[in-house]
């Protein structure tokens, strides 16, 4: 066991199990202390490598993470605390093998319920290699002005209260980390406070002793008396019994043994911790105060009166000279976190995305304010999932069913259009689905399957400009445009498109209103007399009803209905239909294992 200081103001600990919390908090006391360095060097996150984000003062810093405990030592040499927040089936094999680190001089255990056979072994090796453990079962420890350990002291605020951020004369020992906090917070009201505080764990068989911390405190200048709280059950009091009794301690000790209420009780009580039982006379609480006081630690009459005490001590030293008061400093503010101050309602911030369509804060998600549980049990389909992610509104059967005959009829148009080529040459490159995909969807545009949104937008600008078919089609030309939505490669006027005729029957059978479609045929019929393939195409046809049916549903604005044209809603309706077909066809090669694409050099014209 080591005799004197374990940490200092450059004390560097490697964080085992990533736990943001605890490590914020290391953090904010080292800026409250006016440390010039990070306590935490180093973060072990079994499997995972790279950085985690963290807030040292105003600055944020970025933490290296190393996959094993091998790997953060050899990366921080000077870091020698290793902070265990293993589970506890874990807990003893990760810090046996800290231990056997030659960087690592110190473990401390957070996990309850360490096996006792796992415990004593990291006992005995940290012994017979003058290593320290803290714990298990343990918050740890904190060297007030210096370096604490994960969540030790509890937060900044009890920190400041207890006057942890600068160090006092008083060393501190104890069973229980909770117990602990209400002692940093009495002894900074009665005395100059801590100059080192340890919880050595509420199991059995902790790591380190309190006669260990006790005899270690004995050893430090800076500490002129010692304050130490135990519990009833097991004989750990009785080590500094006889450290007392032959004289190894030689400052004031203050101490209580708390448990004493047990002996109300018929049968045997288990306290908290694993090892406050009481196992015997010699294991109770009254014994242990007896036995301390005969030894010559100062034991008050109860707990009530162990402030007082401690305060009666204290004051004693410092009339014989033996402690001069410290001259109290004010320290730092800690920058609050911006969530806490919003949530707080201290300051107000920007968001910096906003969503109108979707909601997934609450039990479940909500699509433009409908319940997931909703669209599942009304039996939605997907033209109705579409109609609420980009109308924001629930459109009326006809018109989600008119969306999803679009899909399925632009899902896919065959192997040879160049979409469906460009992925079926990537897909036999090797390349993943989603390359695939997006090689296929790049090819969407004015000249493939990109024709719909301005197939709508010349067709209604001439409609509502009560142009005729004649003037609309002889407008564009003498503009070098060619008609959106009309012209095919294959079909002819005596072999139209079925999926036109489709779609076409389904409007006339169920749209309130097709005055835009009727229109494009009127074009169709001019066009038809020019050339025989200037047909109405699929783009035309879903660009004109897609018209009718924003128009004749009079759920949407003249300025919404020239939105959603000007935005692209309906080209997306080809791009999510397509999408269908392209993700097809490239597990068609992959399950075909087709190799890679070559062109054949037949199939090219070469010439100079």
């Amino acid at each position: 066991m080591a005799t004197g200081q374990l940490f200092s103001r450059t004390t560097q600990a490697l964080f085992y199990n990533y736990k943001q919390l605890p490590i914020q908090r290391m953090l904010d006391f080292d800026f409250l202390c006016g440390r010039e360095t990070p306590s935490v060097a180093g973060i072990i996150n079994p499997g995972a490598e790279g950085f985690q984000k963290l807030f040292f003062g105003q600055e944020e810093i970025a933490i290296p993470v190393h996959s094993t405990i091998e790997a953060a030592c050899a990366a921080h040499p000077t870091a020698d605390v290793f902070i265990n927040f293993a589970s506890f089936r874990s807990a003893a094999a990760s810090s046996m093998s800290a231990l056997k680190q030659p960087t690592i001089r110190v473990v401390a255990i957070i996990a309850e319920g360490v096996p006792e056979s796992d415990t004593k072994q990291l006992i005995a090796y940290a012994r017979s290699n003058n290593k320290v453990v803290i714990g298990p079962a343990t918050v740890g420890g904190i060297q007030a002005g210096a370096f604490k350990i994960g969540d030790t002291a509890g937060t900044i605020d009890n920190i400041v209260q207890c006057k942890l951020y600068r160090p006092g004369s008083v060393g501190f020992v104890s069973k229980s980390g909770g117990m602990s906090n209400e002692m940093y917070n009495t002894i900074a009201r009665v005395t100059d406070g801590i100059y080192e505080g340890i919880a050595i764990g509420g199991d059995v068989f902790p790591g380190s002793t309190l006669s260990d911390h006790i005899l270690r405190f004995n050893n430090i200048p800076q500490v002129k008396m010692m304050v130490v709280l135990g519990e009833l059950g097991g004989r750990d009091e009785y080590s500094l019994v006889e450290a007392l009794k032959q004289g190894k301690v030689n400052k004031p000790v203050v101490a209580w043994v708390s448990g004493t209420c047990a002996r109300l009780f018929k049968s045997e009580v288990q306290f908290g911790h694993a090892g406050a039982k009481s196992g015997g006379e010699m294991e109770s609480a009254q014994a242990k105060n007896q036995a301390l006081k005969e030894a010559g630690a100062v034991v008050p009459t109860s707990y009530e009166a162990f402030e007082a005490v401690i305060k009666e001590t204290f004051d004693k030293l410092v009339e014989e000279g033996k402690i001069t008061p410290i001259k109290e400093v004010k320290p730092p503010q800690i920058p609050e976190d911006l969530n806490s101050a919003i949530k707080s309602g201290k300051v107000r911030a920007p968001t910096h995305i906003i969503s109108t369509i979707s909601d997934d804060r609450g039990e479940e998600p909500c699509y433009a304010g409908v319940p997931m549980s909703s669209i599942v049990e009304q039996g939605f389909g997907v033209g109705d999932v579409i109609s609420l992610l980009w109308f924001k509104r629930s459109l009326p059967r006809y018109c989600t069913k008119f969306i999803e005959i679009c899909v399925m009829l632009c899902a896919d148009h065959g192997p040879c259009v160049s979409g469906a080529h460009n992925t079926i040459v990537t897909a036999r490159a090797g390349k993943d689905l989603v390359s695939s995909l997006v090689s296929g969807l790049l090819t969407i545009g004015p000249r493939f399957g990109g024709a719909i949104d301005d197939a709508a937008r010349y067709f209604k600008d001439a409609y509502d400009r009560g142009l005729t078919p004649y003037e609309f089609v002889e407008s564009m030309k003498k503009k070098g445009i060619r008609v959106p939505g009309i012209g095919h490669r294959i079909k002819r006027g005596d072999n139209r498109d079925k999926r036109v005729e489709l779609l076409q029957l389904f409007a006339r059978t169920n749209f309130p209103s097709v005055k835009y479609m009727e229109y494009a045929v009127q074009v169709e019929t001019y066009t038809l007399s020019k050339a025989n393939n200037l047909v109405l195409n699929v783009d035309g046809a879903i660009g004109s009803l897609f018209l009718d049916l924003l128009a004749g549903s009079g759920m949407f604005t003249k300025q919404e209905i020239d939105e959603i044209v000007e935005i692209g809603y309906l080209n997306g309706l080809f791009v999510l239909a397509r999408s269908i077909g392209l993700i097809g066809h490239t597990f068609d090669q992959k399950r075909l294992k087709q190799p890679l694409y070559r062109h054949p050099w037949e199939d090219v014209l070469y010439t100079k």
